[in-house]
């Protein structure tokens, strides 16, 4: 089998790293476009040895764009075309179709109550997902929390298969040396009390409520935030204003990186925290979550639907916190409180190993490229 990876961009986020991973483990021949954004995750994946093209889409209404990615569909022979985001789903879906694919999955990686991606949920936003989803053979949801948001929509119930999103586990694994390391190259004092952010720092995210619950907190208790985005300075103007700026340190966009790479990867800045706080009150998934579960640490989350899928016992480390300055302040405050717990792997973090994820995913694929199995074009929901 010879499948397409179509995504709307390469740079670092969840459903884009989540994307390198899963190719590494899929036991299939795949090529990889990027409409825009060719970034450090297109670095990655051909660092992997896989073939990606930048597309050069300009913008949501480069309808240019269409005739290019038929044309590269039609060239490359492939049996299977996989779509991730909502620009790459509408427009790879209909190219994949008239390139004479009829085998198309989508993944749903991003899809709230009220937003997707950042973009706000409006008519307009569905009828058009609605409208290209019935092309696709499936759409795969992150977790059942996405595909109940799926069938609310208006996604028929059996076109729709959960995958969860998976992680390395192995590359997680705790080391007490690199948390030194780490630490030191970080200039952390030994004492510091790290608490964790990871994510795309945009205002969805809700990071400013880390910085001002730092403030409420103990001077030697810091905030190492790792991301990138367009909240980046108004972030450190909060801090600033807060009086804070000198606790918290921001890293940038940390990819998976081969070893040897300098900088620390995102693995040994986990290593590095003491908790992970994730104070977004709207969710697909939580992959930074499930990553820092694996790396043994406590977790503080206001969403978390990898978590509340699953029975409270398999991640007793993590616990529900309101989005809010104080009761952030006050969890963190607690958890520090309980003293230092052993760096184990919970149940729920072995639960979304990737290699399990990728089994999934291709029970999708079988299905999808099966001559028995079409597309349905019937029932369309009415926005």
């Amino acid at each position: 089998m010879k499948a397409l990876h179509v995504i709307t961009g390469l740079g670092v986020g969840g459903a884009e790293q989540q994307l390198r991973l899963l190719v590494r483990h899929l036991p299939v021949e795949c090529d990889v476009v990027t409409l825009t954004n060719p970034g450090a995750v297109a670095d990655g994946l051909a660092a992997d040895g896989v073939h990606v093209t930048h597309l050069g889409m300009a913008g949501n209404r480069d309808l240019a764009a269409l005739p290019r990615l038929v044309r590269l569909i039609r060239s490359g022979g492939y049996d299977l075309v996989h779509t991730h985001l909502y620009r790459a789903c509408v427009y790879g879906r209909l190219a994949a179709r008239l390139a004479g694919v009829r085998a198309i999955v989508a993944t749903e990686h991003s899809l709230g109550d009220s937003q997707m991606e950042g973009r706000r949920l409006s008519r307009g936003v569905r009828s058009l997902y609605l409208a290209s989803e019935r092309l696709g053979r499936s759409t795969v949801a992150v977790s059942p929390t996405v595909a109940e948001r799926l069938r609310r929509w208006g996604v028929p119930a059996p076109r729709i298969e959960v995958v969860p999103n998976g992680i390395d586990l192995p590359r997680f694994r705790f080391d007490p040396e690199r948390r030194r390391q780490t630490r030191r190259r970080l200039g952390l004092p030994e004492d510091a009390y790290v608490v964790g952010g990871i994510g795309r720092l945009a205002p969805g995210k809700r990071f400013d409520v880390l910085v001002h619950a730092l403030a409420r907190l103990p001077q030697d208790h810091w905030l190492l935030l790792v991301g990138g985005g367009s909240e980046e300075n108004v972030l450190r103007r909060t801090a600033q204003e807060a009086g804070v700026a000198d606790r918290v340190l921001f890293t940038g966009e940390r990819p998976y990186v081969p070893d040897g790479t300098p900088g620390p990867d995102l693995p040994s800045l986990a290593a590095a925290m003491d908790v992970l706080a994730s104070p977004s009150p709207e969710e697909a998934f939580g992959l930074a979550i499930v990553e820092a579960l694996a790396s043994g640490l406590p977790v503080l989350y206001a969403s978390c639907p990898a978590i509340e899928d699953l029975p409270p016992h398999q991640a007793a480390s993590a616990r529900r916190v309101p989005c809010g300055v104080e009761e952030f302040a006050a969890a963190v405050a607690a958890t520090r409180a309980r003293g230092p717990v052993p760096r184990t792997v919970p149940e729920a973090a072995r639960h979304y190993c990737i290699t399990r994820s990728a089994a999934r995913l291709m029970g999708v694929y079988t299905a999808a490229v099966s001559p028995s199995s079409s597309p349905s074009l019937q029932g369309a929901p009415s926005s």
